[in-house]
């Protein structure tokens, strides 16, 4: 009987295993509490394998944090992208909470993490938040010029749908509960779209 061996993994599949398995580590048991031989151990290669594709630990965090939040960016100019219209704030949060669900780790590992590590916060600001910041605040202005949304400070506006995005991620484990049914997240997200929309003002 002839036997056919599996051929080695390729250097890209090697760097995301080990990626992943920083991101479940981090995540459990923090950066610092975290060993590179933990890391070898979690993704099956040597620890000089780790020192191959990375220059040290610090490297391998950097790059799981800013990784995770370039995806996040990326599905969210999608959706705004695609947005039937101005006023579909809702559908894109809701989208949007579902999905953070999946990037829960990274975003756990990316907050707790920033506070420690200046650089990694940089970079994030960075590569992330101003180029997220400027593509919101070109869509809101957009919608301003049409008439759509009334003349404001787009910028402002900008930062603050952002941060009710930043809430809705985390909304599992604050807001509502961790097992939120497709029900729950979409009454909240139908909440938040609303607020940002219309305020909380009673209109006289």
């Amino acid at each position: 009987m002839r036997v056919f061996n599996s051929p080695p993994p390729s250097e890209a599949q090697t760097r995301s295993r080990i990626l992943q398995a920083a991101q479940r580590l981090f995540a459990a048991q923090g950066f610092d509490g975290t060993t590179t031989r933990d890391l070898a151990q979690a993704a099956s290669v040597a620890e000089g394998t780790l020192f191959r594709h990375f220059p040290n630990k610090k490297a391998i965090l950097v790059e799981v944090a800013t990784q995770g939040w370039v995806e996040i960016l990326t599905d969210l100019l999608t959706e705004l992208s695609e947005m039937g219209s101005y006023k579909a704030v809702a559908q894109v949060m809701r989208r949007r909470m579902w999905n953070m669900k999946k990037n829960a780790e990274m975003m756990r590992v990316c907050f707790m993490e920033a506070q420690f590590h200046p650089d990694l916060r940089e970079r994030i600001q960075i590569e992330v938040i101003e180029k997220m910041t400027n593509v919101a605040e070109a869509f809101f202005q957009e919608a301003m010029d049409k008439g759509i949304y009334r003349q404001m400070d787009a910028k402002l506006v900008a930062k603050i749908f952002l941060g009710m995005f930043a809430i809705a991620g985390f909304s599992n484990e604050t807001i509502t509960s961790p097992d939120a049914s497709p029900q729950e997240l979409q009454a909240m997200a139908e909440g938040l779209a609303d607020i940002f929309l219309n305020g909380v003002l009673v209109k006289s």
